[in-house]
């Protein structure tokens, strides 16, 4: 990783006369890295460890559920509550987290989260009822809110643009890809070979690892003249936080149980309803704050008047609720169609975890030199190729996995590791300093909703091809089943779905972000944002 010195430009005299503003810029604004090399690079790694432990966590849980289910008595429909109450939590807090980590200090934050996280993960496996361990895994989602957007906040303020910031941001974006293939791997083998519990205390030890490798390598905050004075109650807008956290967390609530209970039940579309209703009165009453001036608000709704900002967010949800719902559904073709062993499933998934490394890599150099919309354009397209391969009807019977599977496998993750780091380092290129960390909880947040949206959509999809396939109501659809045609069906409809997810996200970037330039250069901020002020957002 290139430490200070190397961080800037280049020579003004290797770019042509429209990047010589951008480059007088960034000699004159940005900062210098005041950590040296070995702790810039200590310092990556333990950020990006939070982000790949918050996907570890989820995903090597969901393959140990059925022995979770069976060792604690917790009925298969109550089973998924062991994964929603984490992802609940940690949807539901992150723009709350976000701005007290902006006014409590990012430090701070990260480590007492991690330790949290450290704490209550521990606890998990010596819980003997249902309603305690959902409690619990409840409780790690909310530590996780804490430390994982204030993980993009810290890496925000603490590298100058430039190839070192890049870089960093490229290493951060593999964490989430990273932590769900290793997820895979991880339950796989723990329950071939272990007890289950042993999944938690490694989560467990892999947080208290990230909890003290935070506390040393992460700089203390630097005290600024406008910072002093400044008090928490002046600066958290409290009202605009249980607005939206209640919001949030009504909204996937019902968004989680809407699968399971049925769409026509009537409390579903009025939580979702209320919901909505919540969330229009929060962006009101941000707007509000905002115009006032009295009170900072949660998140400025300004910022959404940038077209290329909104769209990044757009982007994002629709990007993740594309690659989120392919890994869910390819998993779903392994193990309940063709029927194989969770361990046999994992290996399917190994590719991928080969591929995202060497893609972080790669993309930590690509993003200073091509253009931002380029690489968004191939990190979409890769990924919707990938659902594509999952949709479009190969039989399987006859077919090998290397045909299909595993071009599906480097595709998917080659357009995660690319795309995920281009946006990321757009949003915090976009925000000043003092909104790093609530920039990070946004792009969390619209990625987690989109995760959520999209899997309850491609859920009612596949379930309704189902029941269509089987001649029988939505409501008595049936189950997954091996080699079953309907299942079959059901399961390649939701990928032509996660590919829709994936081709609009492309369509967006082809018209939003035309002309933007690279995104890894330092000062083209205001080439990207000519007519908004930086001091303004």
């Amino acid at each position: 990783m290139p430490t200070s010195d190397e961080s800037g430009n280049g020579t003004s005299t290797e770019d042509d006369d429209n990047n010589n503003n951008n480059d007088a810029f960034s000699q004159r604004s940005q900062p210098v890295l005041a950590i040296s090399k070995a702790k810039a690079i200590a310092l990556v790694a333990t950020v990006t460890g939070a982000s790949f432990l918050n996907t570890l966590s989820i995903q090597a849980v969901v393959i140990i559920l059925p022995t979770i289910g069976r060792d604690l008595s917790i009925p298969d429909s109550r089973q998924q509550w062991i994964v929603s109450a984490y992802s609940l939590t940690f949807g539901c807090f992150l723009l709350l987290w976000g701005r007290i980590a902006d006014v409590y200090g990012k430090r701070t934050i990260f480590v007492l989260g991690s330790a949290w996280v450290a704490i209550t993960t521990a606890v998990n496996p010596v819980i003997p009822n249902e309603i305690a361990f959902d409690l619990f895994r409840g409780l790690q989602g909310l530590g996780a809110a804490a430390n994982v957007p204030t993980a993009i906040g810290i890496l925000g303020t603490t590298f100058p643009p430039g190839r070192a910031k890049n870089y960093a941001f490229s290493t951060y974006a593999a964490g989430a890809p990273m932590g769900s293939i290793c997820g895979n791997l991880l339950g796989g083998l723990i329950a071939s070979y272990a007890h289950w519990t042993w999944v938690f205390w490694a989560l467990a030890i892999l947080a208290v690892a990230v909890t003290v490798a935070g506390y040393f390598v992460i700089p203390p905050p630097v005290v600024t003249p406008h910072a002093q004075g400044v008090t928490a109650k002046a600066t958290i807008d409290w009202v605009g936080a249980i607005l939206i956290t209640a919001g949030l967390m009504i909204l996937l609530f019902a968004l989680t149980e809407g699968n399971v209970v049925g769409w026509s039940t009537p409390w579903v579309p009025v939580l979702i309803v209320v919901s909505l209703i919540l969330v229009v009165i929060f962006v009101l009453w941000q707007r509000h704050l905002e115009n006032k001036g009295t009170q900072t608000p949660l998140m400025k709704v300004s910022i959404f008047k940038n077209r290329r900002f909104s769209a990044a967010m757009v982007i994002m949800g629709l990007f993740f609720a594309c690659f989120n719902g392919y890994l869910i559904f390819a998993t779903y073709y392994f193990q309940d169609y063709q029927g194989l062993s969770p361990i046999q499933t994992t290996l399917r998934f190994i590719p991928t975890g080969v591929v995202g490394v060497l893609t972080a890599a790669i993309t930590g150099k690509l993003i200073a030199v091509l253009p931002t919309q380029g690489l968004l354009l191939f990190g979409n397209l890769c990924c919707s190729i990938s659902c594509l391969l999952f949709a479009v009807p190969i039989p399987a019977a006859t077919t090998t996995y290397f045909a299909y599977g595993l071009p599906a496998m480097v595709l998917s993750v080659l357009g995660a590791d690319t795309a995920w780091p281009c946006l990321t380092l757009f949003t915090s290129h976009s925000l000043p300093q003092a909104d790093q960390a609530m920039g990070g909880a946004l792009v969390n947040a619209v990625g987690q909703f989109g995760r959520a949206i999209g899997l309850a959509v491609a859920t009612a999809v596949q379930t309704a091809v189902m029941a269509h396939d089987r001649h029988t109501s939505v409501a008595h659809s049936g189950s997954l089943e091996t080699w079953d045609r309907p299942t079959l069906k059901g399961l390649q409809a939701a990928q032509y779905l996660n590919f829709a997810f994936g081709a609009t996200s492309l369509c967006v970037v082809a018209v939003a972000f035309r002309g933007t330039g690279v995104i890894g250069r330092a000062g083209l901020l205001t080439t990207i944002y000519p007519e908004v002020s930086v001091d303004r957002w």
